[in-house]
């Protein structure tokens, strides 16, 4: 069967790319930052925005979100099926931060096709999956989509026919009330009906990141630790903590409020893995500055510097 094959690659670390009744996705294993880092990478010019962890039921969902009155409804309705919920995190969540880009909400999904079904289920965990198809290219709706754009580039494509829907999940955020983040597979009358209630429409800030809003607040400043954060650093100023990329040492590195290393061997992938947690950690009470080494531009170094430029917004310190 493929199910076990695909979540033994899954749970590896590999890239499998399998059918939903929406199109077919591209799964990583949501708690290993790692296999995150090299989906974006396999899409091909990567941005850092949430995934949507897909889970095998409601309980599962449960186990890394909180869930209120309405967004239970919702996921009583129309679990398994063609809707995304957008939810705060709940404690101890083990997605990790790159799937989630950084936020203290997820957005999850729970497919109705079978063998979705059976993969999530022999897997045990959480699988981060945006559509298996190269970024910009159209969504794809049959296996043989899939390999046209990523053959070679991933573990594994599980063939389970042409899709039914063939279009995105519906993604309706039930943080303050729901509201509709993205028209999709599931019709907003539907969930009107649930509801009781019009579906409010999000509208997005013209300084968003509107390619993909699969959650809101998706602005520049959303990034932003409470440290000044200075890009580009070539030496370290006194009271500075370091965030680091490479093996290289600055000046005044000794001396620094503390130092994490993106990656000491200048790898771009475990770099991703890193990003997110140690901006959290750097972000800490006594720290008023954070300097960050230069990272290449390439491969995903430029969706690292997209990330850290969010950070830096409006909180830039000297150049130095």
């Amino acid at each position: 069967m493929a199910a076990p094959a695909a979540a033994a690659t899954l749970k590896r670390g590999g890239l499998v790319a399998f059918p939903t009744e929406t199109v077919y996705g591209l799964g990583a294993d949501a708690t290993q930052a790692e296999a995150i880092a090299r989906l974006y990478r396999a899409k091909g010019r990567p941005a850092f925005n949430p995934l949507i962890a897909h889970v095998a039921d409601l309980a599962a969902a449960q186990a890394i979100a909180r869930f209120g009155p309405q967004s239970l409804a919702l996921a009583r309705a129309f679990w398994p099926g063609p809707l995304t919920l957008v939810l705060p995190k709940a404690e101890g969540c083990p997605v990790a931060e790159l799937a989630t880009a950084g936020l203290e909400t997820i957005a999850i999904r729970v497919p109705a096709h079978p063998v979705a079904h059976a993969i999530l289920t022999a897997l045990g965990r959480p699988v981060a999956a945006p559509s298996a198809n190269l970024s910009g290219h159209v969504s794809p709706t049959t296996a043989a989509h899939v390999a046209s754009d990523l053959d070679g580039r991933i573990d594994l494509i599980v063939d389970g026919g042409p899709v039914a829907v063939g279009v995105e999940s519906t993604i309706v955020s039930c943080l303050d009330g729901p509201r509709l983040l993205r028209p999709g597979g599931l019709p907003r009358a539907a969930i009107e009906r649930v509801l009781g209630h019009p579906l409010a429409r999000v509208v997005t800030d013209e300084h968003a990141d509107t390619a993909h809003p699969l959650a809101p607040g998706m602005l520049a400043s959303h990034y932003a630790p409470r440290a000044a954060v200075r890009l580009n650093a070539r030496s370290v100023a006194p009271g500075e903590a370091l965030l680091a990329f490479g093996p290289a040492v600055l000046p005044g590195a000794a001396d620094a409020a503390a130092v994490l290393n993106l990656s000491p061997r200048g790898d771009l992938v475990e770099a991703a893995a890193h990003l997110f947690g140690h901006l959290r950690a750097l972000d800490r009470p006594g720290i008023t500055a954070i300097a960050v080494m230069p990272v290449p531009m390439e491969d995903l170094g430029e969706a690292i510097n997209d990330r850290l430029c969010r950070a830096a917004a409006g909180r830039e310190a000297e150049q130095t």
